[in-house]
């Protein structure tokens, strides 16, 4: 039978190599402010709410939804990319991917934290989610997200690293417990970070960069888990801006906030459902917001450190965010017979992409060989099936279904263009 296993045994986890980009991690927090001041300020909001809208904005429309329905938005952070080109926006990527899933009619929320190294397909070629938006952009990430969780992305919102500093000043900082010693120093970039373990300190913008950007000491150690810790480490730093926010202090000195915002956050989001779900928000029970983190088997391939998904190891995720309207193709998908075909030498191809496939949410797939040919096909008689399996697979070579398959909705056959 023609097949391999992508996922490797947990216990074989490998340290991975940590970089020194910086990372925006204040992302669901300034949503979270935003959010709060809207509330608080609605009637001066309203004269000011176009200015999110033409910062540059998002190339993917939005998916309206009732103000009483289950809502997805996509939560962004991108990274510094490379200051020196002006047109630096196509080299960023998310090093920061949250889905907040909030359901109006029950007052609670779950906020799902995407790991930067989980791995996907691009044009056949393993990637991190986190190049997704550099490579193709809002409707990429969207799209990887979307078949991750099962759902429907209604709203995207962005913030570039140049508002963490701002953002955190206009809010006066933050207090935070240190829970590890942080002695980095980089004197190429100016970075001196050093934190005491016990301390609390409090964070204005700059200090908050230097916590944020810490992953390692001057001696090596740091994180235990990389990125999970990090992640840890988000959720609760969002805790303290939800605290922060509701502060009377930051009620009575609104105005600097919302001067500053604009110019960093860029959604699809109009400013009337802003308003609608900041109203709806108001009342939400910090306990009833629920922060998860997307499951994954840590596996090296070709030298590179990544976290496969596995839709089993998520179960629990999945089964917060199900149930709602939101929920996309995952019917769909896990109805859908098809047949994933070997058409090259290559041992193991259609076994590959079979595992790939039943990730994303596919549940009905036989696997076989065929006749060898040159260029991979979709062979089915729905073109709305034809496009969705065009996304997953990167094949784009779309034809009619023939009678001796007509047990399946669609057949794929793999040829010797297909890369792993």
């Amino acid at each position: 039978m023609d097949g391999e296993n992508i996922n490797a045994p947990s216990n074989n986890r490998k340290k991975r190599k940590r970089n020194k980009r910086k990372r925006t991690i204040v992302i669901l927090s300034i949503l979270s402010i935003l959010i709060t001041f809207i509330v608080i300020v609605a009637v001066y909001l309203f004269a000011t709410l176009g200015k999110f809208n033409s910062a540059g904005g998002v190339d993917v429309a939005a998916e309206d939804v009732g103000s009483k329905d289950p809502v997805n938005i996509l939560v962004l952070g991108l990274d510094i990319g490379d200051p020196s080109q002006p047109n630096n926006e196509a080299i960023k990527r998310t090093d920061t991917i949250m889905l907040l899933h909030y359901e109006p009619d029950k007052k609670q929320g779950t906020l799902v934290s995407v790991p930067r190294d989980m791995l996907i397909k691009v044009n056949n070629k393993n990637q991190k989610i986190n190049a997704a938006y550099a490579l193709g952009g809002d409707k990429l990430i969207k799209k990887e997200v979307e078949n991750f969780l099962g759902i429907n992305v209604n709203y995207i919102v962005k913030i570039d690293y140049d508002g963490f500093r701002a953002v955190i000043d206009a809010i006066g900082g933050i207090d935070m417990e240190i829970e590890r010693n942080m002695n980095y120093d980089d004197p190429a970039q100016n970075l001196h970070i050093h934190f005491k373990k016990g301390e609390t300190v409090h964070l204005d913008g700059q200090k908050a960069e230097e916590f944020f950007r810490w992953r390692k000491n001057n001696d090596g150690t740091g994180f235990a888990n990389g990125d999970l810790d990090r992640i840890e480490s988000q959720h609760k730093f969002i805790n303290k801006i939800v605290e922060k926010c509701t502060s009377p202090s930051i009620i009575m000195n609104f105005k600097p906030l919302l001067d500053t915002l604009p110019k960093y956050i860029k959604t699809n989001m109009s400013g009337s459902k802003m308003i609608s779900y900041g109203l709806s928000l108001k009342g939400l029970d910090k306990s009833k917001l629920t922060m998860v983190t997307l499951n994954g088997t840590p596996k090296t391939i070709n030298g590179q450190d990544y976290l496969v998904y596995n839709k089993n190891n998520n179960k629990d995720v999945i089964s917060a965010l199900s149930g709602s309207q939101t929920a996309k193709d995952s019917v769909t998908k896990k109805d859908l017979k098809i047949k994933v075909l070997n058409g090259t030498k290559k041992t193991g191809l259609a076994g590959s992409l079979a595992t790939e496939l039943e990730s994303k949410g596919y549940t009905k797939i036989d696997k076989g060989n065929y006749t060898e040919i040159s260029k991979s096909v979709i062979k089915t008689n729905d073109n709305n099936i034809g496009d969705l399996i065009s996304q997953d697979t990167g094949i784009d070579n779309i034809k009619e279904l023939t009678d001796d398959n007509q047990g399946y909705d669609a057949v794929i056959i793999l040829g010797g263009d297909f890369k792993k």
